[in-house]
């Protein structure tokens, strides 16, 4: 079959649509697939275009392709502003299989429940400074939880000097291409120059090397310090591949960057969605509560995350709205028929998990916030993957959720919280990510213990 392609588009008509991907990219692939369905490309006039797909046999057949079928090809570009040439993200084939199996162990189970009381103790602490009847902007207070919760989990700091410079660093970092005017200098190459630090570009390059220095740092302290630490970082010192070889320092440096990247920002935006759909919709917050309620204490961590309720409203919270829209970008190097549409080199196959989570025949009514479906229902991995799939599936995920899980029953045991606004929030672009808008604002009304 033809691949969907639409007529074709002068340049002001390319660059208008462009512009709409950038800065309101829901509305505008939503609007590609009300026009063409379940595949459909964009930048048609390109050689290479990006043909996005959310058919759950399609996606199937992308995530467990031969691995030589599919490549990054730079199509990730994006990323390594934030990221070192040895993250993850911008490896490929064998290099990132290897890389991979090494960065496994820290996000194994028995090891993750070891940051349970970690997570406990630094939402109590941020959630200890709101007041009574004071509006204040949520997502800064959860992007506060999982800052600390992330440095902690990685570096093992909680505070003192080097913790306070690598919170601001990674705070100014994020901040500076985070709404969505900012976020167009990381999809144009002409808007990149380095004029200075005054310059947008240049604040956001000084403020990067800054982050990469003191991370480098850290590890150099780390490998001083031996084995009287416990946390990701000395996991990574003491991993070895098949060969018996360590990483080398710029290999841990720009995984722990990634780390602090990716765990941060999304676990921040998914933390707020939460809370605003828990108290838009009170059955949700009251039978989370009764829940919760029915734990004997809340300080069986991994009991609080087997709570069925709550683990659906945080599926369907990563549902309706996931942090990150697509999975990685898949470059087409050999050819690949999928669905009758064939795939030639060069093509960049988009799986979007916004339009696979918004599909009426997977999810009725899926603009409605139904936690109730992740109860009666099993999803195979084709139709719910906000983590993305594959070999590419985002290996952070199992701790994200136990995050998720125990910082919302920590607040829920504590506090009611309530939306300043009734209006409907809708996302926004923040860098790479859609997250809440940042000034939604919440409001304590209620303490229940101290």
């Amino acid at each position: 079959m033809t691949l969907p392609n639409g007529p074709a588009l002068s340049p002001l008509q390319q660059r208008i649509r462009t512009w709409k991907f950038i800065l309101s990219p829901l509305s505008a692939i939503e609007e590609r697939y009300s026009e063409y369905g379940d595949v459909f490309r964009t930048n048609t006039n390109s050689l290479f275009p990006f043909i996005y797909f959310c058919n759950p046999k399609a996606i199937q057949q992308i995530f467990t392709a031969d691995p030589d079928i599919f490549g990054l090809g730079g199509s990730n570009g994006v990323l390594g502003h934030f990221v070192g040439e040895n993250s993850l993200l911008l490896l490929d084939g064998d290099r990132h299989r290897q890389q991979r199996k090494l960065l496994m162990p820290p996000f194994h189970g028995d090891r993750m429940r070891s940051y349970g009381d970690l997570i406990y103790k630094i939402t109590s602490d941020v959630i200890s400074q709101w007041e009574i009847d004071k509006p204040f902007p949520i997502r800064k207070s959860t992007q506060e939880i999982s800052l600390k919760v992330i440095l902690g989990a990685v570096f093992g700091l909680n505070q003192g000097e080097r913790y306070e410079k690598l919170r601001l660093l990674m705070s100014d970092v994020l901040d500076s291409m985070s709404s969505p005017l900012s976020s167009i200098f990381l999809f144009f190459r002409f808007l990149q120059k380095d004029w200075g630090s005054w310059s947008p570009w240049g604040r956001f390059l000084r403020k990067k090397q800054e982050l990469h220095e003191l991370t480098l740092a850290e590890i150099a302290t780390a490998k001083k310090e031996g084995n009287h630490r416990d946390d990701i970082l000395s996991l990574l010192l003491e991993a070895r591949d098949e060969t018996g070889n360590p990483m080398s320092d710029e290999e841990i440096k720009d995984e722990l960057l990634t780390m602090l990247m990716a765990g941060h920002e999304t676990t921040a935006s998914a933390l707020a969605w939460a809370l605003y759909w828990i108290d838009k919709i009170p059955s949700v917050r009251e039978k989370l509560r009764a829940e919760l309620a029915t734990l004997p204490n809340n300080s069986d961590k991994v009991a609080i995350t087997k709570l069925p309720y709550l683990n659906a409203v945080c599926q369907e919270t990563l549902r309706i709205y996931p942090i990150v829209t697509n999975a990685f970008p898949r470059v087409v190097q050999k050819p690949i028929e999928i669905m009758g549409y064939q795939l030639e080199p060069g093509m960049v196959a988009i799986v979007s998990i916004y339009l696979t989570h918004h599909r009426e025949d997977i999810y009725p009514e899926p603009k409605q916030f139904k936690p109730e479906r992740f109860l009666e229902r099993q999803f195979s991995p084709y139709e719910y993957l906000p983590f993305g799939g594959g070999s590419r599936r985002c290996i952070g995920s199992a701790f994200a959720l136990f995050e998720m899980k125990l910082v919302l029953a920590t607040i829920l045991s504590q506090y009611e919280l309530k939306l300043v606004s009734n209006r409907l929030i809708k996302p926004v672009r923040r860098g790479v990510t859609m997250a809440p808008p940042g000034n939604m604002r919440m409001v304590v009304k209620q303490k229940f213990r101290e």
